[in-house]
């Protein structure tokens, strides 16, 4: 008895013309593969010695460069903190140079701090709104700055506005942002704006009653109408 399997394979022809178009497709196509193969390689070798050659000497440089700006401004020397010395460069100059760099980046927070205590409040705003970072806690403070700059100002919405941001940016913060949320929540009230206010100072009574803040919200609560609020 025959015990043969048979593996029913593809009839010939079919694998030639397989064969045959697949060779076609190359033949029709091998220039833009090799060109497009050509480009990945020329943008993965330009990234690597943009890293090497550029970006990562760039950010010792910045790095370097705003060391003695962050001294001064320590000392609370802030004009020779932005401007710098005759040999040493400042916050501004920093920015100039290394804008995209993480110390160029952080120049903007300490130029905008700069400006803030020396009462240059337009220019407060200016730097503090071109500064982010992925740090919540230096996020946070930057906001909370933008809005002393803008309430410095009279701008008493976008003030507002900021410290509620700051106050929500970093909440395991129980010092700082039950402080930040007050403040939001004194100006809105000031603005008449009373939802919004009772909102900020409702979240400092339920996340943060053990605060300084917290331990004296009811008053603020109740002048509001809002009476043994949970």
């Amino acid at each position: 008895m025959d015990t043969t399997i048979e593996h029913n394979p593809l009839p010939h022809n079919d694998d030639n013309d397989m064969l045959r178009k697949v060779g076609n497709y190359w033949e029709d196509n091998n220039k833009k593969i090799l060109i497009g193969l050509g480009i990945i390689l020329l943008l993965v070798g330009g990234i690597l010695a943009y890293k090497n050659l550029v970006s990562e000497p760039n950010e010792e440089k910045a790095s370097e460069a705003i060391f003695r700006a962050q001294e001064y401004f320590s000392k609370d020397s802030l004009k020779l903190a932005l401007n710098g010395d005759n040999i040493n460069p400042g916050f501004l100059k920093v920015i100039s140079r290394y804008d995209g760099t993480k110390a160029g980046k952080l120049a903007h927070f300490y130029a905008g701090a700069s400006y803030l205590r020396l009462g240059d409040f337009n220019n407060a705003v200016k730097y503090l709104k071109d500064f982010s970072t992925d740090s919540k806690q230096i996020q946070a403070r930057a906001t909370s700055l933008l809005g002393d700059a803008y309430s410095e100002l009279g701008k008493k919405e976008e003030a507002a506005s900021e410290y509620s941001k700051a106050g929500k940016a970093f909440e395991v913060d129980d010092y700082n942002s039950p402080e930040y949320l007050f403040r939001a929540g004194y100006l809105y009230e000031s603005l008449g704006k009373n939802k919004e206010a009772i909102d900020m100072y409702t979240i400092i009574k339920q996340k943060y009653p053990r605060s300084e803040r917290g331990n004296e919200i009811d008053k603020y609560l109740a002048r509001l109408g809002v009476v043994n609020s949970k």
